[in-house]
């Protein structure tokens, strides 16, 4: 036991030797003389290297060979020259580097000492360093190889390497099987790196397809008309343009004297099937009317003549183009196929059994949707409500239906509805949802396609004005492609620069195919691997960075005088407010926690706090919320939670209590799964027949958006320090940070003492501009915490500062 003490002791004490050693470093290149030195430094190699190279390649290669044999006394002898531009050294080097290894492939050196040199001086990368180096690797073979198989005679093109690589490699595979070769490596390159797939050049060629069929009945004035198709239990034909133009003749029915009967019709009409001659006991006296679906849909512009102004946000991928409505499929009919003799049935059975407890009704009306159809009652007078309510159970035994559902009352109706299921329900496919008039003309911030309504009409929503969205639902009830419709949704109407997500999966399955878009519409913590966060701990940072990012933002607001995320975007966009004091444009952030129950579970309050401090105080600056859980128990989604979630969707679940947590009322226990669910948005409750995405069809959405140009880098995310930090009390001055003079000369030259200021400024985690501030105030460059007020800066001009630094430290 000692012994193995002994050894966890001594690995403990080199992690922490290997720790202080990796700090050191970095605090010593955060230093910014010692970053302006080394970065000066590499740009130097570099500008040395691709001169020495040029002149090798232009003019002095051949020349200088032969003085270079006797290197040492070429270098100590000033009497001997040579003919390169950079002097004897950058002959020799030249001579290494092209002739005797790699050619110009010898080019990528210089070319990585930039961009590191580049990212140590201003902290800023031109491309990423780590993707730049692999991607230098791969050309250091390519490139020999395939300038010693193109130009057998030019060396310097090759280098001694390449023509050795070439060599080899005919004697093996032969000239052929180089080229072969050479053309393999080349595919494997553009597949890995720009995405090059059969698909992606099928998509490109169909969209080709798609556009220039639309130019040319553009050009020939033709616009396509959709055949009108009605259908009887006898005829079946198709109306033409004219015939549909024409207004139809009035027709007589012959009124039957036991019921009254009226349909109303709306474009598109439903497919009615007319029942079979039935018996005088079927009929009843109670006036029935069948409401068709309404599909005549309004569209909302909330945005309408908004001046986008000079400024434009998307230029940086100015060729992004949107996903195309053809990547999905269509499911179902796409129409509303009722058979009237079930209404009947229904509605026979309805009235029936109310009158078996002695409960009149004046007259019903039928709603029919895609999965579920609404009997509305009008109760005789005298009626009391709580005694159709109490009978929900009798009316599903009647039915032999699953899923009965009772609103009592139906809200600003006066009526009281019973839901209940169609024997043949119909898919709601998201092609057909997403290509409505009313999400193609929407004019929100953040629309969402959720589905249809029980009156077939496409629901579509704004996430900012939730703000925030709950999720609950049994397993395998539809909560996952619900989500999915909801990030479709978003990534059809939006362009990359607008929308950000931050995708947490603790399931590890669910949100991966979105790792294809990460460099698009994916946000991500500076030092993580992988966009989709799987790792309990990193989404607790992940989510403590985004309370970071909400202060800042929240900052930015102030300062621009702005009370929400649009109209400070709308100020940048104007060219009102300047980038040298930090303002840009700011995208939405979109939080998405796919399983929140587990997460819980493992963290805790440690998760909970952020998530519920993000609810409260973001939506002003953007940053929304969508939480979807399987268990709705009052343990996962608490008081805090559920108080700041006012929108809730409810799949099916398994107990009345569970619809209560989720809902705070019942109903979603009497759903009948397969994407039925129950929306709450505080006010009132909306059924919907949620739309139906596949996995196939979110890969080729993401495949197609992840085959286009793409920012350099992920959407980075605060910097977030988890260990505690600037506790209170006696600040040590003789430990001053690394920054601690930089951050004096911003805090007086922008006359505000603040933590946000360090944090944009320098780019540092709230724990570390915290303790920065402390020592700033214990020096006396500002003053102390004054509540809500900024803190005072002491020191009025940098010439006082410059003396004070010298003279006190």
């Amino acid at each position: 036991m000692a012994d193995k003490q002994g050894k966890s002791s001594s690995k403990k004490g080199n992690s922490k030797t290997k720790k202080s050693a990796g700090k050191g470093i970095f605090e010593f290149l955060s230093d910014s003389r010692a970053r302006t030195v080394f970065g000066i430094f590499f740009i130097v190699v570099s500008a040395f290297l691709t001169l020495s190279f040029i002149s090798h390649l232009v003019e002095s290669g051949i020349k200088d060979q032969s003085q270079l044999q006797e290197i040492t006394e070429t270098l100590v002898d000033p009497e001997e020259t040579v003919d390169n531009w950079m002097g004897k050294f950058g002959a020799i080097v030249a001579e290494k580097f092209v002739h005797n290894w790699f050619g110009i492939s010898a080019f990528l050196f210089p070319f990585l000492f930039l961009l590191i040199g580049f990212q140590i001086m201003f902290r800023k990368a031109l491309l990423p360093i780590a993707k730049s180096v692999r991607h230098s690797l791969f050309f250091l073979y390519f490139l020999p190889l395939a300038m010693g198989f193109l130009f057998t005679e030019n060396s310097n093109l090759s280098g001694s390497l390449g023509f050795q690589l070439n060599r080899w490699t005919s004697s093996l595979i032969g000239s052929l099987g180089t080229a072969m070769l050479l053309l393999f490596l080349s595919i494997v390159y553009l597949a890995v790196v720009f995405n090059f797939s059969v698909d992606g050049i099928r998509l490109f060629l169909s969209k080709k397809e798609v556009e220039e069929d639309e130019n040319t009945e553009a050009e020939e004035g033709f616009e396509p008309v959709a055949d009108v198709t009605i259908k009887t239990n006898e005829l079946d034909f198709t109306k033409t343009e004219e015939e549909v133009a024409k207004p139809e003749p009035e027709l007589e029915q012959e009124e039957e004297p036991d019921k009254e009967l009226e349909l109303e019709t709306h474009e598109p009409e439903p497919t009615v099937k007319e029942p079979t001659p039935k018996t005088e006991e079927e009929s009843s006296e109670v006036a029935f009317e069948v409401e068709a679906s309404v599909v005549k849909e309004e569209t909302v512009d909330e945005n309408e003549g908004e001046d986008m102004g000079a400024y434009d946000p998307t230029l940086d991928l100015s060729h992004y183009k949107k996903p195309t409505l053809d990547l999905l499929e269509a499911y179902g009919k796409g129409e509303v196929s009722v058979d009237k003799e079930e209404l009947e049935m229904n509605k026979n059975k309805i009235v029936s059994t109310l009158k078996n407890y002695n409960i009149e009704i004046d007259r019903i009306k039928a709603t029919i949707g895609p999965t579920v159809t609404l009997y509305e009652i009008v109760p005789a007078p005298g009626v009391r409500i709580s005694k159709i309510k109490n009978l929900e159970d009798d009316i599903a035994l009647s039915l032999s239906a699953l899923g009965i559902r009772i609103i009592a009352p139906i809200p600003g109706k006066g009526t009281i509805g019973i839901e209940v299921p169609n024997q043949n329900p119909d898919t709601v496919s998201m092609k057909a949802v997403l290509s409505s008039e009313k999400f193609q003309h929407a004019k929100m911030e953040l629309p969402i396609a959720l589905g249809k309504t029980i009156s077939n009409e496409t629901y579509v929503t704004d996430l900012t004005k939730m703000p925030h969205l709950l999720m609950a639902g049994a397993t395998g009830q539809g909560k996952s492609v619900g989500l999915n419709c909801i990030l479709a949704s978003i990534l059809y109407k939006k362009h990359p620069a607008q929308v950000k997500f931050v995708l947490v999966d603790p399931k590890k399955v669910e949100l991966t195919l979105f790792n294809k878009i990460e460099r698009h519409f994916l946000a991500k913590l500076p030092d993580s691997e992988e966009a989709i966060i799987t790792d309990t701990q990193k989404v607790v940072n992940t989510v403590n960075s985004l309370c970071l990012e909400m202060d800042n933002r929240y900052e930015l607001l102030k300062n621009a005088q702005c009370r929400n995320l649009k109209e400070y975007n709308a100020k940048f966009i104007a060219r009102k407010l300047n980038p040298k004091e930090g303002h840009q444009f700011l995208p939405y952030i979109v939080l998405v926690i796919d399983e929140f129950a587990d997460l819980i579970m493992t963290a805790g309050k440690e998760i909970e706090t952020p998530i519920a401090r993000l609810a409260q105080l973001a939506r002003a600056i953007g940053i929304h919320l969508i939480v979807a859980t399987q268990r709705p128990s009052v343990n996962i989604i608490t008081g805090t939670i559920k108080a700041n979630f006012p929108a809730r969707i409810a799949f099916r679940v398994t107990s009345k209590i569970d619809s209560r947590t989720i809902l705070d009322a019942g109903g979603a226990d009497q759903l009948i799964g397969r994407g039925d669910m129950l929306l709450s948005t505080g006010n009132d409750m909306v059924r919907l027949q949620c739309a139906f995405i596949d996995t196939p069809e979110v890969e080729k959405v993401c495949e197609y958006i992840g085959s286009q140009q793409a920012y350099p880098t992920t959407f980075e995310l605060p910097e977030y320090v988890a260990d505690g930090g600037g506790e209170a009390g006696e600040v040590d001055l003789s430990d001053r940070d690394a920054l601690f003079e930089e951050a004096a000369r911003i805090v007086v030259q922008h006359q505000q003492g603040s933590a946000s200021l360090l944090q944009r400024r320098l780019k540092l985690g709230y724990n570390r501009a915290g303790r920065i501030v402390d020592q700033l105030e214990a020096a006396g460059i500002i003053g102390p915490h004054e509540g809500s007020k900024a803190r005072q800066v002491l020191i009025t001009d940098e010439m006082s500062l410059e003396q004070k630094l010298q003279n006190d430290f």
